[in-house]
């Protein structure tokens, strides 16, 4: 599978294109690109967002109605997976799980500084080609807390499309 680009369009910011890395992480690219050529991801919003570390969206809409996909099998080291040696450095797109590594399934994050500590425990599979921009003003963010989570925008980040480019 050749490497492909999805691009986030962001409500009132701008798009994010991030290339794909099949040969890093084969399952959780096709899952990646399945839910985004269905619309999956239309309308959803990022969830979490913390300033210096990284921006999460992917399982939840405005209202904070959690939106669900089936988990498929973390592609990373930990789990004993080796053919995924991709660090999660700035702009870089990971997986994210539960404790369970293998509860991916639609929910993804991007980095917006490096963060080593991740590398080998999550599934990265994609980078920020253009639009770190974009990924900056959403880690500006002013966040305060929805239920479990304490990262949430004050003000929805809505992924008006997601679509491959």
């Amino acid at each position: 599978m050749a490497n492909k680009n999805v691009v986030l369009s962001i409500k009132d910011m701008g798009d994010i294109t991030v290339e794909l890395y099949p040969e890093k992480a084969p399952k959780t690219v096709e899952n990646f690109l399945s839910l985004v050529e269905s619309g999956f991801y239309d309308g959803l919003i990022f969830h979490r967002v913390i300033k210096g570390f990284m921006i999460q969206g992917g399982g939840f809409d405005v209202d904070f109605n959690h939106k669900e996909a089936a988990a498929i099998s973390g592609e990373f080291i930990a789990n004993g997976y080796m053919g995924n040696d991709l660090r999660h450095t700035r702009g870089v797109l990971s997986m994210a799980r539960t404790s369970d590594p293998d509860s991916a399934s639609s929910q993804f994050f991007i980095m917006h500084e490096d963060a080593p500590h991740l590398d080998a425990q999550y599934a990265a599979f994609g980078k920020v080609i253009s639009g770190m921009d974009v990924v900056d003003k959403i880690a500006s963010s002013k966040t305060g807390r929805v239920g479990y989570y304490s990262d949430v925008p004050r003000n929805s980040v809505v992924i008006e499309k997601a679509y491959v480019k």
